[in-house]
């Protein structure tokens, strides 16, 4: 536990545990069934008490969120899972606990259900359904030869934001899928356990498939056609998912093919679906592993090594079992993991073209930021789904903005480059393009709703005839594109302006340098420092560009012409109250 932290729960930020509302236990229909013809079945045991959470958006650093909602949840664990687990050690039973999520999963007969279900702490047992991956499709031939860098990254803008010198450092990027080749040419160095000469894999991979899909008969009929074996101890993928949409995040040869946003971002993975069929389990496994990442041998959990963003391109329909009964698990899963502030990118689903299909699992929930596919003439992808959602009834806004998402080139096994279709490659853009904001701006880490704002008020609005229920596709957020295409020059360049501000005492600003991006002219203005202020401006290569000296009393406001080259340069403000220094994007 960090200092911070220990002195902020003893001034009273608890760690108070709660109950849910009492309601009767219960066993899940789909359970029942089975027991009923007496076959064992596996389940997850949902427990009564919850952690606490809502204290974490008091802090403002990151790694003091994540230790904070890490804390509250194991605790909440520990607490009321050590009867369950005695019961089940008991009866011999199979069991994995969980943290992320107050559940164990378990596998037994109708005896042991009944035992579980008169425990005070359990509140239901529920299936613990098997997802297929929604496969993306490959891209029709193009006539537009292989550029370096690819169309996806031109048309949101970042590659203009490389020549102001953000390209993810400093930027832990993860993701869950069918897992990822480490060492393809584009992906190696990015790799967070390769240090360039050798690996270690500890806190930076985790494989979450502990057993043989029971519905992927090509596994169950041959475990040897799974490439990856089980629990991995190195990251592999067994489909080429996984590998592409991280390729889309930070890829990079050194060769020619750019096919990275953030290629300076460092990045972490799990390994959630066996030959693109995945669980409940295995997802909330995941999730749990990004809140603290652990060693190969799943100990040692540390949350300092959490990532920045996670990207989800997988979804978990009604058809698949993943109903109402379990979606409150997954939801509750995000939800943790975003109140340590880490941002959860999910891919709205390729159901379109009809209203309402972004319909399942994790692009539905509110604190999932959803993406919509846009095709290279910047209009939407026909498979797009489409908002609201309908299938909780809350007719929630989603998607929540668009990106490239047709004929999208980027990396797959063997160390070989294939362009693939789907809302699976619109949402690894734009948890690229978080890395290039934080990288902007380092200051907006663990600010999810921020990172989230900056995003969608920065989107290039877009337009629809479509309309869905009372969402006009005219107005802007609609359900077609959200707040519109994503623009990484943009949003960055908000990012910049945010680090002009310094809060002061009373909540208001005690210097404002504006505006950001600047032209010729820059202003600079402050409250009453009772003292002097000096002001100097340097290249990114240190050199002294212009100072200004002024008495800093009273409210004051000083202009400065600028006669500058564009680019990026470095200020440093010293007042009677500190020195502080920040960004400034000259154009």
């Amino acid at each position: 536990m960090t200092y911070r932290l220990l002195i902020a729960l003893l001034w009273g930020i608890a760690i108070p545990l709660t109950l849910i509302a009492q309601q009767p236990a219960g066993i899940d229909p789909a359970v029942s069934a089975r027991l009923d013809r007496g076959e064992a079945a596996e389940w997850l045991i949902v427990l009564r008490t919850r952690a606490a959470l809502g204290q974490a958006a008091r802090f403002a650093e990151k790694d003091v969120k994540g230790q904070f909602v890490f804390e509250q949840l194991r605790e909440a664990a520990r607490r009321s899972q050590a009867g369950v687990i005695r019961l089940l050690d008991r009866a011999g039973a199979p069991h994995q606990a969980f943290r992320i999520v107050n559940v164990i999963r378990t596998r037994g007969d109708a005896e042991l259900a009944a035992a579980l279900i008169r425990h005070p702490e359990v509140q239901a047992l529920i299936p613990d359904p098997v997802v297929a991956l929604e496969r993306p499709s490959s891209a029709a031939p193009s006539l537009r030869p292989r550029e370096d860098i690819e169309w996806g990254i031109r048309q949101i803008g970042a590659e203009q934001v490389w020549k102001l010198g953000f390209r993810g450092q400093g930027v832990v990027v993860a993701g869950q899928d069918t897992g990822y080749e480490w060492e393809h040419p584009a992906l190696k160095e990015q790799y967070r356990g390769w240090n360039g000469s050798q690996a270690d894999h500890n806190y930076h991979w985790h494989d979450a498939i502990r057993e043989l899909n029971p519905l992927n008969n090509d596994s169950t009929s041959n475990p040897m056609n799974n490439p990856c074996g089980l629990d991995s101890p190195v990251p592999c993928d067994d489909d080429d998912h996984g590998t592409h949409t991280m390729g889309t995040m930070v890829g990079d040869d050194g060769q020619g093919n750019q096919i990275g946003l953030a290629p300076d971002a460092r990045w972490i993975a799990c390994r959630n679906m066996e030959r693109g069929w995945g669980m409940l389990s295995t997802y909330l496994e995941c999730f749990q592993w990004f809140l603290a990442p652990t060693d190969l041998q799943d100990e040692n959990p540390d949350p300092a090594r959490a990532p920045d963003v996670i990207n989800n391109s997988w979804r978990c329909p009604g058809i698949e079992g993943c109903t109402p009964a379990n979606w409150t698990l997954m939801e509750q899963a995000i939800d943790h993991v975003r109140a340590a502030g880490i941002v959860v990118v999910a891919s709205a689903g390729n159901s379109g073209n009809a209203c309402g299909t972004v319909n399942a699992p994790p692009a539905i929930f509110e604190g999932s930021f959803s993406v919509g596919a846009t095709r290279s003439d910047d209009t939407i992808a026909s498979f797009s789904s489409r908002g609201p959602v309908v299938a909780d009834s809350s007719f929630r806004l989603k998607p929540d903005v668009a990106a490239p998402g047709v004929g999208v080139r980027s990396s797959v096994r063997g160390g070989e480059y294939a362009s693939l279709s789907g809302t699976s490659m619109a949402g690894p853009h734009v948890a690229g393009l978080v890395a290039l904001l934080l990288s902007a701006n380092p200051e907006l880490r663990g600010q999810v709703e921020r990172i989230e704002r900056i995003l969608e008020e920065t989107a290039k609005p877009m337009q629809d005839d479509q309309n869905c229920g009372n969402l006009s596709g005219q107005a802007v957020p609609n359900a077609v594109y959200g707040y519109g295409r994503v623009d990484a020059l943009a949003a960055v360049e908000r990012a910049l302006e945010l680090t002009s501000l310094r809060e002061g005492a009373a909540g208001t600003p005690a210097v404002r340098v504006f505006p950001n991006p600047a032209g010729r002219r820059l202003f600079i203005s402050g409250e009453d420092m009772s003292g002097p202020v000096h002001f100097r401006l340097f290249s990114s290569g240190g050199q002294l560009c212009a100072r200004r000296q002024w008495s800093g009393r009273g409210a004051w406001m000083e202009a400065l012409e600028l006669d500058l080259p564009a680019g990026m340069y470095l200020y440093r403000l010293d007042t009677p109250r500190g020195s502080r220094h920040g960004k400034l994007l000259l154009r």
